[in-house]
């Protein structure tokens, strides 16, 4: 699994973490009932606290992404890719909640927003 953290970005390390473990589920590159790294070894190949890895993992268990079997380690959970979907577009809600409302501090407009965010959406293509 290739997880990588940014020690400079404003995003919390445990929840960039937690977004690309779900972006692996989501593409499919986790498959159901597959096994997720030890918490430790996780936390040592990331150079990140133990306690960082476990909060990744204990919001990805609460959000129904993972099941942890005491004894046995954290699985990927039999769901569907719309249930990771509606967590995706959920979190993404709370992002652009954020930018709109600097958005509009910055005096930026409706329109100039939707230009800017198709000149994005082209780039990636």
């Amino acid at each position: 699994m290739n997880i990588v953290v940014s020690f400079f970005s404003q995003v919390p390390i445990y929840e960039q973490i937690q977004n690309q473990i779900k972006e692996l589920v989501l593409t499919g590159d986790l498959k159901p009932g597959e096994a997720l790294p030890s918490m430790r070894l996780m936390a040592k190949d990331l150079k990140v606290s133990l306690i960082t890895v476990r909060r990744a993992y204990e919001e990805l268990e609460h959000e129904g992404v993972i099941t942890t079997l005491h004894g046995r380690g954290c699985f990927v959970s039999d769901i569907n890719v719309d249930k990771i979907k509606e967590i995706n577009m959920n979190m993404l809600k709370e992002r652009l909640e954020e930018i709109v409302v600097f958005s509009k501090t910055c005096g930026i407009s409706k329109e100039e927003f939707k230009n800017m965010l198709d000149e994005m959406y082209e780039v990636d293509k």
